[in-house]
């Protein structure tokens, strides 16, 4: 049987498979069936949450998801353009069966995704998302009549706010506070701006007029350098960059220069420590963040568990351990303390008010550790072939990593969410860890037949 998710849901090209018409109605009526088995329902009729950022093709996914959705005579809650985070949150308050969003995150608007969301407001085990698709790749997939329902629509928006404001230390303010905002032509792009302004900080915005075609291009967490020119330029306190559906944030000092999720948690973790908010004195981190990160933590007395890449995995250790914060590079930061998924708009709240009780610009954090030099490549592949089936690749991996006695770390990964290979060569020797990645990436080009499309 194949594998329709990935790290973080069902993602595609629409009007591709797995984003056919036909087949994202069976995405629906197989969740209509598996889902509300979760949990004992708490209403008269079958509940589901359903949000959407701002690509073009969410409507008409939507539709589709629906009709699937409501063969088995489901109650859909239209929520319409709203984070990701918003429905992980409204999910468990309104105690609905079970939450989606139709979204690729931070993934190119020509792509689209279907992520979900159980009763508690987090994503889907393994081994629920094997029964979804053990029904849709099976020998005989269920047959079902779509249905063509009226949508019930209702505008959470204001709760979301008010719960977001609600994390915050009484009496917190951001009057007279500068911020430059961007907000990835996304999901967020109403919310977010509101939320600051709501707090008393002045605000410019950028990347706050969606078209359905520009979410995430040259804007965002994953293109900062806009936002991180346009901070310094204003002179602003920081600026900060979310994705498309504003489950992830990216900071830029008032110089300028950009923090990631890695500099975000070596300031919220020790500031939470000393406040006694981090439980077990430890947090969660994947096997992306920087070396030099760990190191840090550790001499401020706090322990680190590392996880594969995916948010997933990471609130997986964080239950598991009774840890209160963790997350990725990527600045996908979790405070279960407040919300048990990762959220954009919170991670930047919390962040602020880390930083301010401290009352230090937040170049003044850039300091207080030594990033490790990191190369990072990737490679688009038309399949994906087991890394160990690869000739001579494992063996030459573990080559370089001897090479770097224990001072750096090679890792290679396939994307769950896009047809690349991802690697990442980390060591104190920038000109060694560049020499050792253009090797491997050159290595997997000759020897692993995967069809490489382009860089």
């Amino acid at each position: 049987m194949g594998k329709l998710f990935g790290t973080d849901g069902i993602r595609g090209v629409p009007w591709e498979y797995p984003f056919t018409p036909d087949f994202i109605r069976s995405i629906g009526y197989a969740a209509s069936l598996v889902l509300p088995k979760c949990k004992t329902g708490v209403h008269d009729q079958t509940v589901v949450l359903l949000g959407m950022d701002s690509r073009a093709s969410g409507k008409l996914i939507k539709k589709y998801l629906v009709e699937g959705l409501c063969a088995s005579k489901l109650k859909v809650v239209n929520l319409g353009i709203v984070p990701t985070p918003a429905v992980a949150y409204l999910v468990k308050r309104e105690q609905a069966d079970f939450g989606i969003v139709i979204s690729a995150s931070h993934n190119p608007p020509e792509f689209n995704g279907i992520k979900f969301f159980s009763s508690d407001g987090l994503k889907l085990s393994e081994a629920i998302e094997g029964k979804i698709e053990k029904l849709l790749l099976g020998k005989k997939p269920p047959a079902f009549r779509p249905a063509f329902p009226h949508l019930v629509k209702k505008d959470f928006s204001v709760d979301y706010e008010r719960f977001l404001k609600s994390t915050l230390p009484h009496g917190f303010t951001l009057k007279g506070v500068k911020l430059l905002l961007d907000c990835a032509n996304g999901a967020a792009y109403k919310i977010a701006p509101r939320i600051f302004r709501d707090l008393g900080a002045t605000v410019k915005v950028i990347g706050d007029k969606p078209d359905g075609k520009n979410i995430n291009v040259e804007c965002g967490a994953l293109h900062t350098s806009k936002m991180a020119a346009e901070a310094r330029a204003w002179g602003a306190f920081c600026g900060i960059s979310l994705d498309g559906d504003a489950d992830r944030c990216m900071f830029a000092d008032e110089k300028g220069e950009a923090l990631d999720g890695d500099d975000i948690i070596s300031i919220t973790a020790p500031y939470l420590k000393k406040h006694g908010r981090l439980t077990n004195n430890g947090v969660s981190l994947t096997f992306m963040s920087n070396y030099g990160l760990l190191r840090y933590l550790e001499g401020q007395g706090i322990s680190v568990t590392q996880v594969p890449v995916g948010d997933k995995n990471v609130t997986e250790a964080m239950q598991k351990e009774d840890l209160k914060l963790g997350g990725e590079s990527s600045g996908h930061i979790i405070f279960s303390e407040f919300a048990p998924t990762g959220d954009g708009i919170l991670t930047a709240l919390q962040t602020l008010a880390a930083v301010m009780a401290m009352k230090q610009p937040f170049s003044w954090f850039r300091k207080h550790w030594n990033r490790y030099p990191q190369v990072l490549g990737s490679l688009k592949v038309a399949h994906k072939p087991p890394l160990a089936e690869v000739p001579g690749f494992s063996e030459k991996v573990s080559r370089f990593e001897k090479t770097l006695e224990g001072n750096g770390r090679i890792f290679v990964r396939y994307s769950g969410t896009e047809p690349l290979l991802r690697l990442l060569v980390e060591g104190e020797s920038a000109p060694e860890i560049k020499a050792i990645a253009d090797d491997l990436l050159e290595h997997y080009k000759k020897h692993s037949g995967a069809l490489v499309t382009g860089k």
